[in-house]
């Protein structure tokens, strides 16, 4: 790492602060993608979650005969390929002479810590935003939403059909939907709903739904069922970064399900050219997105 430059100021003077460098004029959202996915991290360049057949059931053993032996293979591997995104500035040799470094460092640190987190942000969102998506399958090379996702009981959905749009009927066929969820053989699995999550053209009907005491959109004087019962017990996620204003989606209690591997830790990096004099500075980001098993999301992509 060069020395300090000819301004007199330390290196570190670039990113005065945490608060400056995640400080931005209009304000930022929380991240969102950390409601979207389960974080691990990694140290190489891919990982890879191999999702197995399981056992099916048992045979009846009639006395004296042999034990039938059943195989436990491979069903499919989801593989997670890394993806670096880096972006930098300069702080010009002549802004440095003319003691403008800290103003602008600052302030342009503070714009590229915003750039990075969006793009971070809209990464994690497409993997929702492409559930339907044919370009973008999954270890068993289907979509992440879909009615024919394969397995040795036949065909298996995540997927409302026929689609609906957001209501409390919807939601509770999702949630029976998840409730009668089986492994690669057929067989019953305690899977459960977790988490609600909209777009924010969502975002008031989705707790009209699940926030009333009483059923919305009806004069019957039935209860919430949905609320009394806390079939959705993490509640309503909110993304701003959803593109599609009808698709809503589910999260379930799948251990292996929707996950992002951060691969090389986010930083800030600033060093000097040495043919222009400049101040440069740059960030870094290596992580990468997706799903290893698809009973980790249901959803519905809307009516229209």
């Amino acid at each position: 790492m060069p020395g300090p430059i000819s301004t007199g100021l330390h290196p570190k003077a670039l990113w005065p602060g945490v608060k400056a460098w995640y400080g931005f004029g209009y304000g930022e959202h929380d991240e969102e993608f950390r409601d979207l996915f389960d974080k691990d991290t990694s140290t190489q360049a891919w990982e890879e979650d191999v999702m197995s057949s399981g056992f099916p059931l048992a045979t009846v053993k009639p006395q004296g005969s042999p034990t039938q032996y059943a195989s436990h293979s491979q069903a499919w591997v989801s593989r997670y390929t890394h993806i670096a995104y880096s972006l930098g500035f300069i702080v010009t040799y002549e802004e440095l002479l003319n003691n403008l470094y800290a103003k602008l460092a600052n302030s342009r640190a503070k714009s590229l810590g915003f750039s990075m987190r969006q793009t971070k942000e809209n990464v994690a969102a497409n993997v929702y935003n492409r559930a339907v998506n044919t370009s973008f399958t999954g270890g068993d090379g289907q979509v992440l939403l879909v009615a024919t996702h394969p397995s040795n009981a036949g065909n298996q959905s995540n997927i409302l059909a026929p689609a609906a749009d957001i209501s409390e009927k919807a939601l509770e066929d999702l949630c029976i939907q998840i409730m009668g969820a089986t492994d690669h053989n057929g067989l019953k699995i305690s899977l459960m709903a977790q988490s609600l999550h909209v777009p924010r053209q969502l975002w008031f009907e989705a707790n009209r739904i699940l926030k009333s005491t009483l059923r919305v959109k009806t004069a019957d004087n039935d209860i919430n069922v949905i609320k009394m019962t806390n079939a959705i017990p993490k509640g309503i996620m909110l993304n701003h970064y959803f593109s599609d204003a009808d698709a809503f989606f589910i999260r379930t209690n799948c251990p292996d399900g929707m996950k992002c591997y951060q691969r090389h830790k986010y930083d800030l990096k600033r060093d000097n050219d040495f043919d222009t004099d400049n101040a440069k500075a740059k960030s870094y980001d290596y992580y990468s997105f997706g799903w290893s098993d698809w009973r980790g999301l249901y959803g519905s992509i809307g009516a229209a």
